[in-house]
């Protein structure tokens, strides 16, 4: 069974792997990386801060344990714990894997990036359930499908990553509105 599942999680990442482009190449990279985000979770920032004024420390602090658990969940524990190489390092499909840029760590079962991005964008969403955060549920797709697209995470790493980012939302939302109550009255009228 779990053999047949590695199977198809190989040949769907090479179909979708397949689908590249040159002139995409560059866009995919832009999104894939890190450091290109960061205007956006300032701006975040910055509208916590604008909103809650000196109680925007217990949100600040919200996103810390958010981003600590998605991405320990994934990097601190899946990773090491099972092992899955990357398809760039996997002997078995290397040279059949379109790569943009560099492959990364040695393994990829789940992917950070996924769970990071989608801990940020559903925490956003149990907090605002509006269009903005909608939108957020779409960059954390196309930032996690970009991990396919440059060759260095298959579908199955993403989908787990998307899941540990989902309840690391799921925790900390449930946290926040336990301890600091009052603060989600004034944080729906941030966006």
């Amino acid at each position: 069974m779990i053999e047949s599942l590695i199977e198809l999680d190989q040949q769907l990442f090479l179909w979708l792997n397949g689908l590249h482009a040159d002139w995409l190449d560059p866009i995919m990279l832009f999104i894939t990386k890190r450091n290109p985000w960061i205007p956006l979770y300032a701006l975040i920032l910055f509208l916590v801060i604008r909103k809650l004024k000196w109680q925007s420390w217990s949100m600040i602090l919200a996103f810390a344990l958010l981003i600590t658990l998605a991405d320990q969940a994934a990097s601190g524990f899946f990773k090491p714990f099972f092992e899955r190489l990357r398809p760039c390092h996997d002997p078995a499909i290397q040279g059949l894997v379109h790569m943009v840029k560099g492959c990364g760590g040695q393994y990829g079962f789940a992917s950070s990036h996924a769970s990071n991005t989608f801990a940020l964008a559903f925490f956003l969403w149990f907090i605002y359930r509006n269009s903005y955060a909608k939108i957020m549920i779409a960059w954390a797709v196309v930032v996690s499908y970009s991990r396919i697209y440059v060759g260095v995470h298959y579908p199955g790493d993403i989908i787990m990553g998307a899941i540990l980012g989902v309840l690391a939302a799921i925790v900390t939302f449930q946290l926040y509105k336990r301890i600091f109550p009052n603060h989600l009255e004034k944080i729906h009228g941030i966006v």
